[in-house]
């Protein structure tokens, strides 16, 4: 199993997964000359692919669905939820490649389980699986549950939301207050201390790749993020490298991972 990020953030989503039978990509925020583009460092094409997997409707994932999907003839997977209110948005995909699902379902040996995250619009992460071998991504929510947690408990690489600081949220003045209260709510996005909350929590449930994600341009930089949380989790008892490892997900590609039985 092989997984990569290809962009990360408010200019754009867009994850490569790749099992032995099956090509998807989760979210697809970037143009379709760009997502060709950056399968393409891969030597993969669009004709390749299996699919489209998508959390939510806001621009930043869905911006290339319409043309892409229409180039190649590839469905489109989102929760019936999502369709309700993305459905008009992707008017160039055919509707024998709109495809609804209300829970777990398979893109031929990739099992999907999606996983519902407190959002302003509908939206949900998923938990993806190749036999046991299990990768997770969850990204725009504003704070995380317990159900949350048990959906992606135990897999080895999680790509999970680090979006802001709050203190350079709360003082950033090329934000209105009102989009601050909304980024900062609990229908929002993770900050730092909150997912450095669920990065114990996954750690000790034996996760051993993070891949902070979604980043703020404004309210945080990869540096910042990586710092802070590393050095909140060593308060804690958690020392980066030590059984398990952090990186930062860019609006560029960055690292590819490859997923094994024995969870290394």
């Amino acid at each position: 199993m092989r997984v990569i990020n290809l962009s990360s953030g408010s200019d754009g989503n867009l994850t490569y997964i790749e099992s032995e039978n099956a090509r998807i990509i989760v979210d697809d925020g970037l143009s379709c000359k760009e997502t060709e583009n950056r399968l393409a460092l891969l030597g993969i094409s669009g004709e390749q692919l299996d699919g489209i997997v998508v959390t939510h409707e806001h621009t930043d994932h869905i911006k290339g669905i319409n043309i892409f999907s229409k180039k190649y003839d590839l469905p489109v997977f989102a929760h019936n939820d999502v369709w309700a209110g993305m459905y008009d948005k992707l008017e160039k995909v055919a509707d024998k490649n709109k495809k609804i699902f209300t829970s777990t379902f398979a893109i031929k040996d990739l099992v999907v389980d999606p996983v519902e995250v407190p959002h302003d619009v509908k939206c949900f992460g998923f938990s993806i699986s190749e036999g046991d071998k299990r990768i997770s991504i969850v990204t725009d929510l504003g704070h995380t549950t317990d159900e949350i947690y048990n959906k992606i408990k135990g897999s080895q690489l999680v790509y999970l939301e680090a979006n802001h600081d709050i203190s350079m949220l709360r003082n950033c003045e090329k934000y209105p207050l009102s989009l601050r209260m909304r980024i900062a709510g609990k229908n929002g996005h993770l900050s730092n201390d909150a997912s450095e909350e669920m990065i114990e929590r996954l750690v000790s449930s034996g996760t051993r790749q993070i891949v902070l994600s979604h980043l703020s341009k404004e309210n945080n930089s990869p540096e910042f993020a990586f710092s802070y949380i590393t050095k909140l989790l060593e308060t804690h008892g958690f020392n980066e490298g030590e059984g398990f490892r952090i990186d930062v997900a860019l609006t560029e590609p960055t690292t590819l991972f490859k997923i094994k039985n024995d969870k290394k």
